[in-house]
């Protein structure tokens, strides 16, 4: 008899025994309890006052703000446009009335000029399309 035969014959008969020894009387019930004893058994409580819990808490707290506010201020001081006013010279928009398309549009602004878009293609445009 060949090894490859003889795999096909006693594999399922081991996968059966083994089925039913862990699942019939009971082995798999007991391994399952006996870990979740010993992971109940293994627990360590830290007794510490709530009160120098939050202390600590708290001082680490504004530690970091500090540290944070610090490199804000470092960032700052670290740009070339400290004192840019970035909007001077900006006027606000006038608000047309409610559900135009143009709402948030000055009036007076004239647009894009897209005449120039017609001379990039030339003669190709209908190649193009």
């Amino acid at each position: 008899m060949k090894i490859s035969e003889f795999k096909k014959v006693i594999k399922p008969l081991i996968k059966e025994c083994i089925k039913e020894v862990i699942l019939e009387e009971g082995v798999l019930s007991n391994v399952v309890s006996e870990v979740a004893k010993g992971l109940q058994g293994s627990l360590i409580a830290e007794s510490r006052p709530q009160e120098v819990f939050l202390e600590d808490t708290r001082k680490k707290e504004e530690a970091l703000e500090k540290q944070r506010q610090e490199r804000i201020k470092k960032l700052n001081e670290s740009t070339k446009f400290q004192n840019l006013n970035i909007f001077e010279g900006t006027k606000e928009i006038a608000e047309p009335a409610q559900g135009s398309p143009l709402q948030g549009v000055d009036p007076s602004d004239s647009g894009i000029d897209i005449s120039g878009i017609v001379g990039l293609a030339g003669n190709r445009w209908k190649n193009l399309i």
